[in-house]
This record gives C-alpha cells, structure tokens and sequence, in this order.
C-alpha cells in the first residue's frame, strides 16, 4: 500500500484548487469544473470563491457569465444546495442525480396535500411552461395552477421561501436561475436558456464526477464522497466497486483512503510551498474535506465549532498550506471594507504577509480600499 503525507496531499489539493497556481481570468470557467461547483447560497461569497482561484476577476465577471454569455449556470446541485456550475457540465451533473434521488420527493409533496399522480403532473408541466425568457416565482406559481389545475401548487411555491418544491424540477434538469427580475429571483428552462444539452449516460455520469471529486478533495473515503454529493452509502460503496480498477488505497497517515491510480504520481510529486488563502464562507474546499476526526490534522477538533457552525454555515477561514489556521470576515462601509482576521494561533511574520496580500487581492476585487484588523 502507497503512503502519503498530509503535506503532500495539502499541495495536490490546493493546485487542483487553482489556490497556489491561479488561473488566468479568460480560463475561469474551469474554477468551477475543478472544485466540482462553486456553493452559492450566499452569492456574494460565490463570486468571491471564483475571484480567489481566478487573476482579475471582478463580480461583474461573474454575473456576466451567468445572464449575459450563459457559460455559468445557478442551480440546486450537490445536497440539494445552490451552487454556480460551468453551463457545459451541467447535463453531466442532471444524469449522475438520476441514479440516487436520496430525498423522497413523494413524501414531501403528500405532507403538503399533493398525490403522487399531481406531483407527477407537476413534473410533466413545469419544463413546458418554462422557456428561455424567464419568469418569477409568482408568475411560475400562477401557471402551474392554471394549467394543472393543482391549487396547492400556487400556494406551496410561494410560501416555502427556500424554494424546497422548486428543487425536483432543477434535479431533473427542467429548472435553473434566471437573472433577477428587480427584487425577485427568475427560473428558466436550462436546455432552452443554454441552447445545446448533451446527452449522457447515467452510469458513465456518476463516475466521472467520483473521478472529478477524488481529483479535488483526494486520496478520500466513501463516506466523504456520500457527503460531499447527498448519496446513500449502499449505492455509492456499489459504485466505487464498479471503478475499483480506477483506484487504489493509500494510506495517509494511518487513515485507509482511496485515490485515483492515475492522481498518485502527482500527489506523491507535490510540496508545500508556504500558500496561504483566505477563503470566503462556504468554499468548495472546506465543504470538500470533511470534519470530525477524520480532519483534525487540518483543523483541530477544538477549533471545528467556529468553522463547521450551525445550520450548515461554514465559516470563512484562513488557509496556510491546506490547513485552517484561522477565520475571517468582513463589513464593507462606501467606499473602504474592513477584514477582521481571527487566527487560532499567533501567526507568523510569512503568514502576515500572505494575509496581506490576499487583502490586496480583495481590494482589486471589490475595487475599494480595505483595512485589515487582527483579532
């Protein structure tokens, strides 16, 4: 059995990151297509994710690819959160869904008066309304009704502001984000918004993205995969079964793991080279590694609580070769913004000025001047 170090996996994970190597902003669609999507319930802190991975980049960017060129798509994806993925690899993400539907979809409606035959009504009329010009919730609510004829339709898309109905029709693919309509949020048709969808087999879709999850978050275990994507644990042992040509199992530092036969070189290559990030709330990265036991040699279990909080809100943190050396945040007043930095140890005079040079990068992305304040 190969061994690797923590070091060595800290350096592969941060280069496939575009952490320690960014990338240039013409090349920034691949930001989103190597971390395996960009968590985008605060949307803010998404477009930060891309701008710390991406040279130049600025929010106008962003928005830019998401409503005006429509090479980045908003969708629920991964654990039936919102995430912004590249517009290319979205079909590939709708067929490997396909294959373990977790939440039970049935149940949910029922408890809200809907049968499984209205349900399935539902699902059948939802992409036929939706086109490429996009439409309120209210408007979409408002349709539906009409045409199926369901009242609880109307009334359930309206009061559940997290848009839990709306999260079956992105699954399946008849749903994504449209550009904002004032203060209200828009959904359209992805295969009418995008143009082109390319068809893909279901079981050749949920290998690639074990392929594209062990070559971000790598050597890792079933487990961390069934977390990472919102999969059963049955299915997916079955599915990592079906690769295990693909794979073999490292130890890292007495942790039994998998990784991709194909990655090890790479990973047995790689070395620290003194990175530190500052990463915003919910980045793919700490999303992807985990927590617990299994972690505390990136993150102390005493230190967990004020990066994995509650309610499923993950901390903005500190990175110093891969491991969470502290937490951030910031206010931004007019014209200045201030960041407050809280490490969990005094910080040497190296990581002062990686901090201060990622602040650098923030005042260029958020073209303001910002103060930073050590706490």
């Amino acid at each position: 059995m190969k061994s690797l170090q923590w070091d060595q996996v800290n350096a592969w994970r941060l280069s496939q990151h575009c952490l320690s190597r960014r990338l240039k902003r013409q090349d920034f669609l691949k930001a989103a297509t190597l971390t395996g999507g960009i968590q985008a319930q605060v949307m803010s802190a998404a477009e930060m994710a891309l701008g710390t991975r991406v040279d130049g980049l600025t929010p106008g960017h962003v928005q830019a690819a998401l409503w005006r060129e429509r090479t980045l798509v908003k969708t629920w994806a991964m654990r039936a959160t919102l995430h912004l993925l590249s517009a290319h690899d979205l079909p590939l993400y709708v067929a490997a869904r396909s294959l373990d539907e977790p939440i039970n979809w049935v149940g949910y409606f029922e408890y809200y008066g809907m049968t499984e035959a209205q349900l399935e009504t539902y699902l059948a009329a939802a992409p036929e309304i939706l086109d490429s010009d996009p439409m309120t919730r209210e408007q979409l609510a408002i349709t539906l009704e009409e045409q199926t004829g369901i009242p609880e339709l109307h009334d359930l898309m309206i009061s559940k502001s997290w848009g839990t109905p709306l999260k079956p029709l992105a699954w399946r693919g008849y749903l994504c984000f449209g550009p904002n309509d004032g203060q209200n949020v828009t959904f359209v048709n992805p295969k009418k918004w995008l143009g082109e969808w390319q068809l893909i087999d279901s079981n050749e879709a949920l290998q690639e993205i074990v392929r594209r999850y062990l070559r971000a978050f790598g050597p890792a275990t079933v487990e961390e995969f069934t977390h990472w994507w919102g999969m059963r644990l049955t299915p997916a042992r079955k599915l990592f079964k079906s690769m295990e040509d693909e794979l073999e199992t490292v130890d890292l530092e007495g942790r039994p793991t998998l990784a991709l036969r194909e990655t090890l070189g790479g990973m047995q290559n790689a070395a620290s080279t003194g990175t530190v990030n500052l990463l915003p709330l919910f980045d793919a990265y700490v999303l992807g590694i985990g927590r617990g036991s299994d972690i505390e040699a990136l993150l102390p279990l005493e230190y967990q609580r004020q990066v994995y909080r509650p309610q499923g809100w993950i901390s903005a943190v500190v990175l110093v070769d891969g491991y969470i050396k502290g937490t951030w945040e910031y206010k931004r007043q007019r014209s200045q913004t201030t960041v407050k930095v809280s490490m969990f140890s005094s910080p040497t005079a190296s990581i002062k000025q990686g901090i201060e040079a990622e602040i650098e990068r923030l005042s260029a992305f958020w073209n303001t001047t910002v103060n930073l304040e050590f706490e």
